[in-house]
């Protein structure tokens, strides 16, 4: 497998082999966000062609310095927007529904569609703030937090990969969500 930094480059120049070699490297990656969040392999695999889609028409403006996070993003959001369309009435027992639901603790409402300049905004900043909270976390606290908030992993599957009971995720996860709206009452989010 070649190293990111050559596949950007392959990207760079237009050549398809970027898209094979970042489907050989990431698909598996980019399935799981996906998984998470729509929880249809159909779907799954729709929204990971097209990510390749979206950084082969994105590459020659952006050069990302980490492929892995960047390909992340784009299938994340991809995925959220599939998500929404198709359960704008409903909500059901996806990771990405369940993990709202329990960050409304923080939130105190629906989380922002960033449709307007001024959500676009406020979206940034929040993403700002977020941010600074989780480098003030400790590495496995913020581990634990992207596991179930980013990347909509299940809480079996984060308490086996970091060696913990379910109980004691959750009760870690709920701390840092009542630490992190404590951040955001201080940093003057109405919470």
């Amino acid at each position: 497998m070649l190293e990111d930094a050559k596949i950007v480059d392959l990207y760079w120049a237009r050549d398809e082999k970027a898209i094979e070699e970042t489907a050989g490297k990431y698909a598996a990656y980019l399935k799981k966000i996906a998984y998470n969040i729509l929880f249809s392999q159909e779907d799954s695999e729709e929204t990971v062609n097209d990510t390749y889609l979206k950084a082969w028409n994105s590459m020659p403006e952006n050069r990302p310095s980490v492929l892995s996070t960047y390909l992340g993003k784009i299938t994340r959001r991809g995925a959220i927007d599939i998500y929404r369309k198709r359960h704008s009435q409903k909500r059901e027992d996806s990771q990405y529904a369940l993990s709202l639901e329990e960050m409304k603790e923080c939130a105190g409402e629906e989380i922002s569609t960033g449709n307007t300049v001024e959500e676009m905004v406020e979206e940034t900043e929040l993403a700002r703030a977020i941010s600074d909270f989780l480098r003030s976390r400790t590495p496995e606290k913020r581990n634990l937090f992207l596991s179930r908030y980013y990347y909509m992993d299940s809480l079996p599957e984060i308490a086996e990969r970091a060696g913990m009971k379910e109980v004691t995720l959750r009760s870690i996860l709920h701390r840092e969500r009542e630490a992190l709206r404590e951040y955001l009452k201080k940093e003057g989010y109405a919470v």
